[in-house]
Order: C-alpha cells, then structure tokens, then sequence
C-alpha cells in the first residue's frame, strides 16, 4: 500500500523545482522520494542546515582575531571534545 503526502508550495518554487528536476532527468515526486530514502538512510537531514550568519561577513582580520582567541582559550584548557560537542548538540 502506498501513503499520498501534500504539500503546498508558492507556484515559482513548484515551477523552478520541476524544472530542475526535469533537467536532472527526474521529476519533483522522485526528487521527494529519494528525499525521503535519503533522510531514514542518514538518520536526519540528508544535507548541512545552518541558521544565517547574523553578522554577515567576517574580514580576514576578524577571522585572525577569533582564531587568535581561540588559540588562548584553548591554552587555558578553556574547550570541549568533540565527541561532547556533538552529543550536547544531539540532545538539542
């Protein structure tokens, strides 16, 4: 037996996505398809999703600036493991 999902969509999105899709010699609802496949088979999202960088654009001296930051916090033993970055962001 197969389920019917619908969703409402703006009509340019549903115009570009099947154009797109077509391109790519597929069509939306496979797209959607392997979407859904792709998701169980990666247990999440099956791509990075970022909230947008509030700050915009950091400049070369910016980004030395943090690193440099970085560097000290680290030397007085101020970090985390990843493997506790990541479980912290798992119960979130």
């Amino acid at each position: 037996m197969a389920s019917t999902i619908q969703v409402r969509v703006d009509d340019d999105l549903k115009a570009k996505s099947d154009a797109l899709f077509k391109d790519l010699g597929t069509d939306t609802t496979t797209a959607i398809r392997m979407f859904l496949t792709q998701a169980l088979a990666v247990n999440g999202f099956p791509f990075e999703i970022k909230r947008a960088n509030l700050y915009g654009a950091l400049t070369e001296h910016e980004i030395l600036d943090k690193l440099e930051k970085s560097r000290k916090h680290a030397n007085l033993g101020m970090y985390k493991e990843a493997a506790e970055v990541s479980r912290d962001m798992r119960e979130k």
